[in-house]
């Protein structure tokens, strides 16, 4: 089965899961219209998988398709904006 990526809003997360397996989250805070990303983990049996990198991408995409901005506090986040630079537009101004 393929990963999949949805918002949990209920737990200000979004998630990875395979299934029912919950394989990774990228936790955040929303402030109007910003997403606050504030801690992504991925499960150690998954780790070096690519399971973070699909993560923070569709999350990044499904703020993007609701018009949001992102605050990157999350290192690992931050970092793959970076090495993504198709993704700078996103992070708010004052990020």
């Amino acid at each position: 089965m393929e990963p999949t990526v949805r918002d949990a809003p209920e737990d200000s997360r979004y998630e990875i899961r395979d299934g029912e397996q919950l394989l990774g989250q990228a936790v955040y805070q929303r402030r109007g219209d910003q997403v606050v990303f504030t801690h992504t983990e991925v499960d150690s049996d998954a780790e070096h998988s690519g399971l973070g990198s699909t993560l923070v991408r569709a999350a990044l995409d499904d703020v993007r398709s609701k018009g949001g901005t992102v605050v990157p506090m999350c290192s690992f986040v931050r970092g793959w904006i970076e090495r993504h630079p198709e993704y700078r537009d996103l992070v708010a101004a004052e990020a």
